[in-house]
C-alpha cells in the first residue's frame, strides 16, 4: 500500500510525541543528581523507541540517527528517516530547562518531505502536517538566535553589522523553532553540525515559508555520504538577502 505524504507527516508528529513522552518520564524517574547518566539514558531510550517504531511501521525505509551506526545502504534508498533522538542533551540534563527537542525528518528522493520538532518540556510539536502561520515581524532590532553556552564570534559580528541583538537559547531545534514561531528573526550557525541537527527544523521551516540555506546561500543537501552539514541559515525570506550579504563579508 502506498504511503501518502500526509500519513508520513502525521507519523513524524506521532514519533516526536512518543519519544518526547518517554524522555519526560525518564527525566521524572531519574532526577537530575547525575547529569551524565541522564544524558546517556535519554539518548538511548529515545533512539531505541524510534528505531523500534520505524522498524515496525516503516520497515522498508532507511534511517540515519545521531545515536545509531551509519549504514551507507541509506545512500541507495528512496526513503530515509533522519532523526536526532535528543537534541540538546545538556539542557535535558538540567532541572527547569525546557530548551531541548526531538527531531524527526523524512527525506524522499532528494527532498525533505515531512518533519516534526518536538519540544516535550514545553508541550509543543511543530510539524509539516500543520505548519504554523507565517510569523509576523515584531518591531525593533533583528533578533538572532544563538547558543547560550558557546555562541560563535561571527554571530556577534553579524548582529553588530545589521543592528541586531543576540537571543541565547539551547538546542538547534529550539533555535530554529524560535524563527518558525516568530520569537526571533533568524538562526545562523557555522560551528559544525550534522544532518540530524537541521533536517527536521529545516523541513518545518520550509513548510512555514521561511528561507533555509547554507550560509553562502547554497542548498542544504541531505542523505549525503558524509552526514556533516556544518552551517545553515534559517530566517524570514525578506531578510535572507541582507543576512547573506553580510555573512559573505564576515
Amino acid at each position: 500500500m502506498m504511503i501518502t505524504p500526509a500519513a508520513d507527516a502525521a507519523f513524524a508528529r506521532w514519533l516526536a510525541r512518543a519519544a518526547g513522552d518517554a524522555l519526560l518520564s525518564l527525566r521524572a524517574d531519574m532526577g537530575f543528581d547525575d547529569g551524565e547518566a541522564l544524558k546517556n539514558s535519554g539518548d538511548k531510550v529515545s533512539h531505541e523507541l524510534l528505531m523500534t517504531a520505524l522498524a515496525r511501521w516503516r520497515p522498508a525505509d532507511a534511517v540515519l540517527s545521531e545515536e545509531g551506526a551509519d549504514d551507507h545502504a541509506r545512500l541507495a534508498a528512496e526513503r530515509v528517516w533522519i532523526v536526532d533522538p535528543l537534541d540538546g542533551t545538556r539542557e535535558f540534563s538540567e532541572a527547569g530547562r525546557t530548551d531541548w527537542a526531538v527531531h524527526i525528518a523524512l527525506w524522499v528522493r532528494g527532498e525533505l518531505v515531512a518533519g516534526a520538532v518536538g519540544m516535550p518540556a514545553r508541550g509543543v510539536i511543530l510539524g509539516t502536517d500543520t505548519p504554523p502561520a507565517f510569523p509576523v515581524r515584531a518591531a525593533g532590532p533583528l533578533r538572532l538566535a544563538c547558543s547560550r553556552s558557546r555562541p560563535p564570534a561571527f554571530v556577534a559580528e553579524l548582529a553588530e553589522a545589521v543592528g541586531g541583538e543576540l537571543v541565547p537559547m539551547g538546542s538547534a531545534g529550539v533555535k530554529a523553532s524560535a524563527v518558525v514561531t516568530g520569537e526571533v528573526d533568524a538562526y545562523v550557525h557555522a560551528g559544525g553540525q550534522y544532518e540530524w541537527d537541521s533536517a527536521a527544523p529545516v523541513a518545518v521551516a520550509r513548510a512555514t515559508g521561511l528561507h533555509t540555506s547554507r550560509i553562502d546561500g547554497s542548498v542544504l543537501n541531505y542523505n549525503q555520504p558524509d552526514p556533516k552539514l556544518p552551517d545553515l541559515l534559517i530566517c524570514r525570506p525578506d531578510l535572507s538577502q541582507v543576512l547573506l550579504a553580510q555573512l559573505s563579508s564576515i
